[in-house]
């Protein structure tokens, strides 16, 4: 046999290939140093396979080295755009860890540069890090990190250093073992240093003897998919290389962190310092990947091509954001999501001329900016008013678009588009912009204007921000979209759904010194599949909203204090949240910490039911005045709910804050109620005979409606469960249980059939008194009240009190109360929970959080008092205004009629007083602000001698609440016009 075709002694034969991996494994050391110092040193299989297989690369784009459930390791050449093009090709998998190293020095053979590419694909739950106890860190490596730290990073703050290392190392503890303690100490500093920014930071250190800068870059609750790949993008579009990197997703128990360590140089050699062009740009860009999502179009169609920036597409979605949502709530057939973007994605030209324009407004750099902005916005006017591409109906729609975009651009006063740490777009708009747009798109809102409109966009959602005063509170909604078609049903509506949510708590708000307000938010998550993962989202868009409503409103001397947001307002704005639908305590206690971190003028204040304030579920206070009301409202009917026995239905789930509630007041105090029917969104429970009290107990404030223990129905009650499903076939089919005589019977029930009954029981089953305290709002509306009456014209309940807001629409109330129906409305009946808001902001701002918590059990007491006080008045004024009108006006037309009666008073006293600022201090209205206050602010000289902290505009606020109301509950108020005319000319002629 000839020596060449020996297996260990040809070219290709096993020796070779031995002589050629030993020769490639110097290389390496040489080359890669990385490798063998950092996490890769214990990986001999994979280190052997890459010194076997280095040479492939001479013809194969990339050698897999390691293909693991948990990891991927890839060499291959370094050429621009590899990292984002291996990135593309695991997108579907969720990257813990990815590193990337560069040789010094050509591979052997080649004029190429060695890449090599590791992939961890193990990140921890949220809930695996919670609760995870101490980690075992080996002390001696412990000791070489702080070392590291001390001498790296003395600015880090050691007494969270030991928090943030456990953090580390359960999340990745082969990083933390393995790599060296200097790269960990980085890492920790950065985390802090994300903790410390509000969640995005970003830091590049003095270039080394290379010319290489090592950027560092922190995110808090980093968008969830395709993150690495968009900063890959934004380095190779601003062409910097990457050199070396490391880039981390950890969990800190609450949300998940992006830390990035990345080694570049620009290719061109421009400088990356921090006071540099270059670096200014890398900065906007990587801070815009918090707004603008991958999968937009924009992002696909202007920035993939180079056409726009990234943070100018993140306007022109803004744009689009704020045209459709205006326009589409009075005619969604016409402004469809789809139609708007197409307007602005046909014409990129138009488009970009618009951000130019804003930008030409707002740009805190500009020397010039109202010249410039008045020399464009007549060019750009003009472009708007003269489009035309020869289509007549097209060019009719994108002009009204590119109209109303003009209009926003116009009437927006501030915004925070030129702040670079920005979580997402805000902006400030004088309300006028209502009355620009005109009667064919404001047609179907309230005809009161309100004081002010805020915008918000960001990567995952949009939503508005709606007050009638300038001192203004209501909740922060945030409503679920889990489809394009559900996201875009929503988001058709919102911008109504918030006006006139917004307009109801202002007629709600007449008690107290707020005005209303409402923030509602409709978020996207069509891609989210686990719950987890769908609260990092809520909290990522809900965090990110807080931030940019504080980039507006944190004011010094009027303006916005942030100079780089331009200010055309010039005025404080005392604007208080409260939770709604989907804000959890934790996002509670985060906005009220952001608050007084950034020095809102209300601080801690900002939020209402936090730890140290009064929890609506866990006191009742909104079901303490709707419980009220019926009451009243049963007696003017001779049912006494205490003593009498009556029939109750309700809809929210008894584990809700005001439809649970108000069970268990009907249950603590109604011993003869029958509870018969309970409608939420996991079931439905249907009693003739009521519902077992101590069965219903069991659940009430703990379970939802499918907890029921379907054995205590009495014959005849049934439980259908929405929760509780399966398939048979290509069937989808619904749990329903009834008590029958023999015992229970289960059944199974078709889509249809449960959603007939489903949508039937809340309006069929009767009973006296009908309280809906859940439920979206609209159910009943115009179309569907007459489902109310059975055949011989009946109503299923005589009276109605609204727990929910905008449960029933006007329309549906007017008509069901010209058949004899009573209704309380929701302005009226739920007021007491806002109240109650109120009076822990007071709290806030006259006791401090230690002074609260020791006084807490007390303060709630007395504002209970007020809100049984406050629901009385109103309720008993209600019914006397009906029987003076003969009944000639409806309850809820009366309810209106109070709101702007005290309302009207409010604005006409708060005027007064805010041009007397001095009149207070005066001993008589001195008293009248002591006693809008809880009687241990009032009774306490030490705290009563505190209310010249108060802002001066929150005293004239709550003296005009405190009289207004007392005219209106107390009469007594009617001015003598002869006494009046007497006096004046005694003044004029005496």
């Amino acid at each position: 046999m000839s020596s060449t075709n020996h297996p260990l002694e040809g070219p290709v034969g096993l020796r070779a290939l031995m002589d050629e991996a030993g020769a490639n494994l110097r290389w390496l050391h040489e080359n890669v140093a990385a490798i063998f110092s950092g996490t890769m040193r214990e990986d001999d299989e994979a280190i052997a396979g890459l010194a076997t297989g280095l040479g492939r690369l001479r013809h194969d784009r990339q050698l897999v080295v390691a293909d693991r459930d948990a990891e991927l390791v890839v060499a291959r050449f370094d050429v621009p755009g590899s990292i984002f093009e291996t990135l593309q090709q695991i997108r579907d998998r969720d990257i813990s860890c990815a590193e990337m190293f560069h040789s010094c020095g050509t591979v052997r053979g080649t004029d190429r540069l060695l890449e090599i590419q590791r992939y961890e694909f193990d990140r921890k739950t949220d809930a695996e890090i919670a609760k995870a106890g101490p980690a075992a860190i080996p002390e001696e490596l412990r000791r070489d990190i702080h070392a590291a730290v001390e001498e790296r990073y003395p600015d880090l703050d050691r007494r969270e250093l030991d928090e943030l290392l456990r953090i580390l190392w359960l999340n990745n503890e082969r990083y933390v073992r393995l790599a060296p303690p200097g790269r960990v100490a980085q890492l920790l500093w950065l985390f802090q240093q994300g903790q410390a920014h509000a969640g995005i930071f970003l830091h590049a250190e003095e270039p080394d003897e290379a010319g290489e800068t090592n950027v560092l870059f922190a995110v808090g609750n980093p968008p969830q998919r395709d993150y690495l790949t968009q900063v890959a993008e934004v380095f190779n579009a601003l062409d910097v290389g990457v050199r070396r990197s490391l880039a981390l997703t950890i969990s800190s128990g609450e949300h998940p962190w992006f830390l990035g360590s990345f080694q570049v140089a620009h290719r061109a050699g421009e400088s990356l310092a921090k006071d540099s062009e270059l670096f200014r740009r890398l900065r906007g860009q990587l801070f815009n990947t918090q707004i603008l999502a991958t999968e937009s179009p924009a992002y696909r169609d202007f920035v993939v091509p180079g056409l726009m920036t990234g943070e100018e597409a993140s306007l022109v979605n803004a744009f689009i954001g704020f045209c459709h949502t205006n326009c589409a709530h009075n005619q969604p057939h016409r402004y469809t999501l789809e139609d708007v973007i197409r307007a602005f994605h046909s014409q990129h030209d138009v488009a970009l001329r618009l951000v130019r324009l804003f930008e030409a407004r707002f740009d805190p750099e500009e020397p010039d900016r109202e010249a410039r902005y008045r020399a464009e916005e007549a060019t750009v006017a003009q472009e708007v008013a003269s489009y035309n591409t020869g289509h007549r109906m097209l060019d009719e729609f994108r002009r009204s678009i590119f109209q109303t975009t003009l209009t926003f651009i116009r009437r927006t006063l501030k915004t925070n588009f030129f702040v670079p740490e920005k979580h997402a777009l805000a902006f400030r708009l004088d309300p006028a912009y209502l009355d620009d747009l005109g009667a064919e798109f404001t047609a179907d809102l309230p005809p009161e204007r309100p004081f002010r409109v805020t915008f918000f966009f960001g990567r995952s959602g949009l939503g508005y921000h709606i007050g009638f005063s300038d001192i203004a509170r209501g909740g922060w909604r945030t409503i679920l979209t889990h489809s394009r078609d559900d996201y875009v049903t929503v988001a058709n509506t919102v911008f109504r759904e918030t006006y006139v949510l917004a307009h109801t708590q202002h007629l709600k708000n007449k008690d107290i010194y707020e005005g209303g307000s409402k923030l509602v938010v409709v978020l996207r998550a069509p891609d989210v599949k686990s719950k987890e993962k769908v609260n990092q989202r809520l909290h990522k868009v809900q965090h990110g909203f807080a931030n940019a409503f504080l980039d507006l409103f944190v004011t010094e001397g009027g303006k916005a204090k942030d100079p780089r947001v331009v200010d055309y307002y010039g005025e404080d704005e005392p604007i208080e949240l409260g939770p709604d639908e989907n804000m959890h305590d934790a996002m509670i206690e985060t906005i009220a910490a952001l608050s007084v971190r950034r020095g809102y003028v209300l601080g801690a204040g900002i939020m209402s039911s936090k730890v140290v304030g009064i929890n609506h579920k866990e006191y009742g206070v909104t079901s303490t005045g709707v419980v009220t009301f019926a009451e009243i409202a049963m007696r003017e009917r001779g049912i006494d709910l205490r003593k009498d026995r009556f029939s109750v239905k309700l809809t929210g789930g008894p584990n809700g804050d005001v439809a649970g509630n108000a069970l268990r007041l009907l249950l603590e105090r109604c011993p003869g109620a029958e509870i018969r029917l309970v409608v939420d969104g996991t079931a439905v429970l249907v009693d003739p005979g009521g519902l077992d009290h101590e069965a219903l107990s069991r659940i009430v404030l703990k379970a939802d409606a499918d907890a029921f223990d379907a054995a205590k129905l009495s014959p005849g009650g049934f439980v259908l469960y929405r929760s509780v499903r399966k398939i048979e076939g290509l069937r989808e089919l619904f749990r329903r249980v009834e008590r029958t005589a023999a015992g229970l019977r289960e059944d199974w029930v078709t889509v249809d059939e449960f959603y007939k009954e489903y949508g039937e029981l809340l309006f069929t089953v009767p009973a006296d008194l009908f309280i809906p305290a859940g439920g979206r709002p609209e159910t009943v509306d115009a179309q569907n009240w007459h489902r109310f009456f059975a055949a011989d014209g009946s109503p299923s309940a005589k009276v109605i009190v609204e727990g929910a807001n905008s449960f029933i629409t006007p329309e549906a109330r007017r008509l069901l109360q010209q058949r004899g129906v009573v209704i309380l409305r929701d302005a009226s009946a739920n007021k007491c929970g806002v109240i109650t808001s109120s009076y822990e902001i007071i709290g806030n701002l006259l006791l401090d959080e230690n002074e609260l918590l020791a006084h807490k059990d007390e303060y709630v007491r007395d504002v209970l008092a007020i809100l049984e006080r406050r629901a009385a008045d109103e309720a008993n004024l209600i019914f006397r205004r009906h029987r003076e009108a003969g009944g000639a006006k409806t309850f809820t037309e009366i309810s209106d009629a109070i709101s702007v009666e005290i309302n009207g008073h409010k604005a006409r006293l708060f005027e007064l007083f805010q041009a007397r600022p001095d009149l207070w201090a005066q001993d008589l209205y001195r008293r009248v602000l002591l006693a809008h206050l809880p009687r241990i602010i009032r009774e306490t000289p030490s705290y009563r001698g505190r209310v010249e902290r108060l802002p001066s505009k929150y005293r004239s606020a709550i003296l005009a609440a405190e009289i207004a109301t007392t005219i209106v509950y107390r009469r007594g108020f009617e001015q003598d016009y002869t006494q009046a005319v007497e006096d004046y000319v005694r003044r004029t002629f005496g």
